[in-house]
C-alpha cells in the first residue's frame, strides 16, 4: 500500500468520524460507522495480515448491524436525536480543535512508536473525536457509537504493537459486547418511554 493510500485512508477516517458528530439521523450514523470501520481496516492492514485485519472489519460491520436492528425493533418514531449543545457550528469548531490537537500530538507519538504519520494521526483523531462524541451526548445510541469510535482508534495504535490472534479475538468480543449493550439500552429506553 502506497503513501498516498495512507493519506486517503486518513481522510476517510476524518470524514466519517466528523460526520458521526454532525449527523442527526441514525441511518446516516450507521452508514458512517460502517465506512469508518473500512478505514480502520485499511489502517490495521499496514501491520497485520489480511485475515486478522478482516476480523476487525467484520466485527465492526456486525456491530453496525446489531445496532441497526435494535434501533428498528425499538420502534423509535423519531429519526433524529438532539445533543448538547445543539449548534453545528460549535460541533465543527470542537472537531477542528480535536483535529489540531491530534495532529500536534501525532508527531511525538510517531517518533516514539516509529509509525507513519497518517496512521498515528488517524488513530489519535478517532480517539479524540470519539471522546468529543461522548462529551456532548447522553443518548445511548450515540454513546455506543462514541465508545466504538474510541475503541477503533485504540485498535489502530495497538495493531502496530501487538499482532496476537487472542488479543484480536478479545477486542472483537469487546466490540460486539458494546453493540449488544447498545441494543439492550435502546430497547430498554423504548420500554421506559411507553
Amino acid at each position: 500500500m502506497g503513501d498516498t493510500s495512507y493519506w486517503m485512508t486518513l481522510l476517510l477516517v476524518a470524514f466519517t468520524a466528523t460526520g458521526l458528530l454532525l449527523s442527526r439521523d441514525w441511518r446516516w450514523r450507521l452508514g458512517l460507522l460502517a465506512a469508518q470501520y473500512l478505514g480502520v481496516f485499511w489502517m490495521i492492514l499496514i501491520h497485520w495480515s489480511v485475515s486478522l485485519a478482516a476480523t476487525k472489519l467484520v466485527a465492526g460491520w456486525m456491530a453496525c448491524t446489531v445496532l441497526g436492528i435494535a434501533h428498528l425493533s425499538a420502534g423509535n418514531a423519531k429519526g433524529t436525536e438532539h445533543t448538547w449543545p445543539h449548534g453545528r457550528l460549535f460541533t465543527v469548531f470542537a472537531a477542528g480543535m480535536v483535529m489540531a490537537v491530534s495532529f500536534a500530538l501525532s508527531s511525538g507519538v510517531t517518533k516514539w512508536l516509529g509509525l507513519g504519520l497518517p496512521v498515528v494521526w488517524g488513530s489519535l483523531l478517532l480517539i479524540g473525536l470519539g471522546l468529543l462524541h461522548l462529551g456532548i451526548t447522553t443518548a445511548p445510541f450515540r454513546v455506543i457509537i462514541g465508545l466504538l469510535t474510541v475503541l477503533s482508534g485504540f485498535e489502530v495504535l495497538y495493531a502496530a504493537v501487538e499482532s496476537s490472534a487472542l488479543v484480536t479475538a478479545l477486542l472483537v468480543v469487546v466490540n460486539l459486547g458494546l453493540a449488544m449493550s447498545g441494543a439492550y439500552l435502546l430497547n430498554n429506553e423504548q420500554g421506559k418511554a411507553s
